[in-house]
């Protein structure tokens, strides 16, 4: 069915990140609103379910299909490219375009008529958008494009925290999330500090090079661990040490090889603390 214009769904799919999809579904679904609920009700909801498939894939498609599009000059530079990642050509853009629209554009009607939930929807919206394209392009703008890749995942953790029911904006977990998504963000920079200084693309890690970025993220994920201990007491534990022990061992690599292997366990270095977060969060709901 997506076979169009030379683009299948497998590639469709590969362009949308396997690896990364539960990043922004679990986010949303089992942090954002088992945070948000008062009870398990909000499981009955048709439109839990809903947007948990949006955030699964489409979400994915649209972050870095956009980025993909954008990045061309700097990726057909980086060896990942074409091997770890699809490389996308300038003649698949349009049709990449059209399934980015095709697969956001349906759910944008079923969101409820609700302050909260349309502002942070449209949150995620700039911010996954604006990260890669013109004009702001913050991924090109160092510091802000920590910022804006951090942003997209609080603001789907915000959408789903008021969709499942909740009242008081969650100051504590919007800190933690933008910490925790600042670090993860600048690590995923640091493999591509070569490829991204031959290209003459500016970014955290260019600025502040390896030791620097990998510095700031032992901070960033030290404030996250420190204020969550108390409501998230094994997860910030757990967490805390596994991320900075992460960090340890890419400063200790010597090689662009060597790096890069250690930059591969972070997509289940981050699943598996974001499943502790989130069976911590769904004990208390179920207790």
């Amino acid at each position: 069915m997506c076979d169009t214009e030379g683009m299948n769904c497998i590639t469709l799919l590969r362009i949308s990140r396997p690896r990364f999809w539960l990043y922004e579904a679990a986010t949303f679904a089992l942090i954002g609103a088992v945070a948000g609920a008062a009870d398990t009700a909000f499981l009955s909801d048709w439109r839990f379910w809903t947007f948990t498939l949006y955030f699964l894939i489409p979400a994915n498609l649209l972050i870095y299909g956009v980025n993909d599009i954008y990045d061309y000059e700097t990726d057909r530079l980086n060896p990942k490219k074409g091997l770890y990642e699809v490389l996308v050509h300038p003649d698949m853009h349009s049709t990449l375009w059209k399934w980015i629209i095709f697969t956001t554009l349906p759910f944008l009607f079923f969101i409820p008529s609700s302050f909260p939930l349309i502002a942070s929807f449209a949150a995620f919206l700039f911010f996954a958008l604006m990260y890669s394209a013109k004009p702001i392009r913050a991924k090109a703008i160092p510091i802000l494009d920590s910022l804006f890749s951090a942003g997209h995942y609080v603001a789907t953790g915000v959408f789903g925290y008021y969709l499942a029911g909740g009242t008081v904006f969650p100051w504590i977990g919007v800190i933690a999330g933008m910490s925790w998504a600042i670090a993860m963000h600048a690590v995923s920079a640091v493999p591509d500090i070569e490829a991204d200084t031959r290209a003459g693309l500016s970014t955290i890690a260019t600025l502040l090079g390896k030791r620097g970025t990998l510095s700031l993220c032992v901070i960033l994920y030290g404030v996250a661990a420190v204020i969550t201990r108390d409501i998230l007491p094994l997860a910030s534990m757990v967490g805390g040490f596994a991320f900075i022990y992460a960090m340890h061992r890419m400063f200790r690599a010597r090689t662009q090889a060597a790096l890069f292997r250690e930059y591969t366990y972070f997509p289940l270095l981050n699943t598996t603390v974001g499943a502790l977060v989130s069976i911590t969060l769904m004990l208390s709901l179920f207790s």
